[in-house]
């Protein structure tokens, strides 16, 4: 056998070659004459020059694609999660926070190539520690893209201890890997706001193909509206590693882009006084349901939004709550349900003011024309003149103007306003449909939160069609106080009381600061004089001794307002309704209060109203 022999740990040549020879002639070592070792050293002369052009074409002919190959034998591309923008309140208070957390996922080219009992092993381990069920599983699978991505994230926020758990585990192809998670320092009071976060799932990627299944996307509320400002762009790193594994080197592909921050509107003290209160006041009743909402009247800024019952996002970011979030997902109650942006409702006498600006700006009365209540008014029945259709009013009145009857919340003034009776004509249906057009009923506001409604404005033909009944004086009467078919949110409807408050621009209510701004939606200035008369009713309702909001004529600043009581499911429960706006000259805050299924009508919506605007006269306006 050949020996090649060092010296000096290099190779020598001439004795290679003749032990080389000697293994061929089975001949012993003998001296090199000069013309063998000229003839010796041309051919290793050539063979090195073989190599050494080899080489070359190696490193540097097709240098491109031996560094394709070499990726081969490195991690495929590593994300490096990007930090969430921070969103805060208005006075810069932190709304959400980025803490550090771990993420379990599949490595795709270890976890496909087990077995299927492997395969489902760690299925099953992975349901049992993480809490999700099988189609999750399933959906995250498929929808990972393997050409891009050798990982599949399929838990963004996984405690200490699960973490541990499967390292020490070491399930096959089951990798933890350090992220972040969203936190909620406020939960429930901010919930419907703020929504939350979560895994990019199919639906997410179909709108936005851009997304990969390992994004962490806003699911809900801001969250979810601003998703794009919020996400920022994940870096990437490759780890070039030997044939055995190890790491020779990592290579930053791409920069990690921080997500933008999102200022808002919203005064987080407030909100979460109005929540205290509303939550205080629906329990002293028994009742769970209910809405709060405050609007500034000078530019649409909305100040407070609360929906309850409420939710805390904090359980869908965090992986240990999935009993919680089943909970939420399955309760009678809807806590998911943003009532303020999403709930129809019959407005009641809270849509008063503006069927008072529509007759007088329509002529069909003066601010002095009078209408005498009886506490009801009796429709001639064309099919038994012996049994009048009656609608009542909540009690007798007597004779009342524009400033009284919105004070008293007489109905009917504004069944003969709205539908006419006796001499007064009234404004009638299609008048009424073209003023709630004008302050964009059955239209969306364009608030800056998904699940926006559009409400309902109902017609004749509308009604006709749907029911095969045609549209009666009575359907015009019920509508005239704000029952019927009649339908908006209670966005919708503070939105338009915010325009009475501020002498007739109906604005944009929005909730980033920077991001929308002040926007005009419709104009009604133009009918400034009737607008300060319908104010005038306003004020009376809370200044005078007979007024429905007279409990706020206590608070140490001036308010306007109106009250509702909208009767539902076939008058089997109430809800009771609150608007207002303060201080009454120069108005910096309009308040909206809902409360479903009151046991005495707007009587429980007066006293929260209240000391809303008290808490907001001493910490924002004194």
């Amino acid at each position: 056998m050949a020996r090649l022999r060092m010296k000096h740990g290099e190779l020598d040549v001439e004795e290679a070659a003749l032990d080389l020879w000697a293994r061929d002639f089975d001949a012993l070592e003998l001296p090199l004459s000069a013309v063998v070792f000229r003839m010796s050293a041309f051919v290793l002369l050539l063979l090195g020059g073989l190599v050494f052009g080899r080489l070359v074409a190696l490193g540097v002919a097709d240098g491109e694609f031996y560094a394709e190959r070499a990726l081969l034998n490195a991690d495929k591309v590593v994300l490096k999660p990007a930090p969430r923008g921070i969103i805060f309140d208005r006075w810069n208070e932190p709304l959400t926070e980025n803490v550090p957390a771990f993420r379990v996922a599949l490595k795709s080219s270890d976890f496909f190539t087990r077995s299927e009992a492997e395969r489902a092993e760690v299925l099953r381990a992975l349901r049992e520690t993480l809490g999700v069920s099988e189609d999750e599983l399933r959906e995250r699978l498929e929808t990972a893209d393997l050409a891009t991505a050798d990982r599949i994230v399929l838990a963004e926020d996984v405690g200490l201890e699960d973490a541990l758990r499967f390292k020490k585990e070491a399930l096959p192809g089951v990798v933890v890997e350090e992220g972040f998670r969203r936190r909620y320092p406020r939960g429930p009071s901010m919930a419907h706001l703020l929504g939350y976060t979560g895994l990019a799932a199919a639906n997410d990627i179909e709108r936005d193909p851009t997304l990969q299944p390992n994004d962490i996307v806003g699911k809900t509320g801001l969250e979810a509206e601003y998703d794009a400002l919020l996400r920022g762009r994940d870096g990437t790193l490759v780890k070039l590693r030997t044939a055995t594994g190890d790491v020779l080197e990592e290579q930053e592909k791409t920069a990690v882009e921080p997500g933008k921050s999102l200022r808002l509107t919203v005064d987080a003290a407030f909100q979460d006084y109005f929540a205290r209160r509303l939550a205080q006041g629906l329990s002293a009743l028994g009742r769970t349901s209910g809405a709060g909402l405050a609007i500034d009247p000078r530019n649409g800024e909305i100040l407070a939004l609360v929906s309850l019952p409420s939710f805390d996002n904090n359980a869908f970011v965090d992986a240990a709550r999935s009993g919680e979030r089943a909970a939420i997902l399955n309760a009678r109650a809807k806590p998911l349900f943003n009532r303020v942006v999403s709930g129809l409702y019959n407005p009641a006498s809270t849509i008063k003011p503006l069927h008072a600006l529509a007759a007088l700006a329509e002529q069909v009365v003066t601010p002095e024309t009078e209408v005498f209540s009886a506490g009801y008014i009796d429709v001639a029945n064309p099919y038994d003149p012996s049994r009048p259709s009656r609608f009542v009013d909540w009690k007798p009145h007597g004779w009342v103007d524009v400033h009284s009857a919105l004070a008293r919340s007489s109905n009917v003034y504004f069944y003969t306003v709205g539908g006419g009776y006796g001499e007064i004509k009234g404004l009638g249906i299609e008048r009424l449909r073209a003023w709630w057009q004008k302050f964009l009923f059955g239209t969306a506001t364009g608030v800056d939160l998904p699940g926006e409604a559009k409400g309902f404005i109902p017609a004749p033909d509308e009604k006709e069609e749907r029911t095969g009944e045609i549209w009666r004086i009575g359907d015009t009467y019920n509508v005239s106080i704000g029952q019927g078919d009649l339908l908006v949110t209670p966005l919708q409807l503070l939105d338009y009381i915010a325009a009475i408050a501020n002498g007739g621009q109906l604005f944009r209510p929005h909730l980033a600061m920077d991001e929308m701004g002040r926007e005009t939606l419709a104009d009604l200035t133009p009918y400034a004089a009737e607008l300060r008369e319908v104010q005038a009713g306003m004020i009376d309702a809370v200044e005078k001794p007979y007024g429905t909001a007279h409990l706020l004529a206590e608070l140490p600043f001036a308010i306007a307002a109106k009250t509702g009581s909208a009767q539902v499911e076939n008058n089997a429960k109430t809800n009771a309704l609150f608007v207002g706006y303060a201080p009454r000259e120069r108005p910096e805050i309009a308040i909206l209060v809902l409360v479903e299924d009151a046991k005495e009508g707007s009587l429980n919506a007066v006293p929260i109203a209240r000391d809303v605007f008290a808490w907001y006269y001493e910490n924002r306006l004194r």
